[in-house]
């Protein structure tokens, strides 16, 4: 079981592509977004091109507004937490790599 984005029903069955589908109950959308996040993130992470990042970069992005809608928030208040987070921690651009103590 894989969650899939809305339109691959229709896109499946216009290209006959075998498989069948259902809606996930609460619970199991909650998990399988939790488990898509990860999935992108690693092909995020994985990507070859700038063009391949911006793609996977964008699928992180709906998933994460996604997840964001189920718990009842507005992709607005990630952007606040996310720049509330740069103010007091900073954000990347220095490019600071860190060593803890072995």
């Amino acid at each position: 079981m894989k969650l899939v984005r809305d339109r691959i029903p229709e896109l499946a069955t216009t290209n006959a592509h075998p498989g069948t589908f259902q809606q996930a109950t609460e619970a199991e959308y909650a998990r399988c977004l939790r488990a898509k996040l990860l999935e992108e993130a690693r092909e995020a992470a994985t990507a070859s091109s700038p063009a391949g990042l911006a793609e996977e970069l964008g699928d992180v992005l709906q998933v994460l507004y996604a997840l964001a809608e189920l718990a009842g928030l507005e992709p607005a208040a990630i952007e606040c937490a996310r720049a509330r987070k740069a103010r007091t921690h900073g954000t990347y651009t220095r490019r600071i790599l860190w060593h803890p103590p072995t």
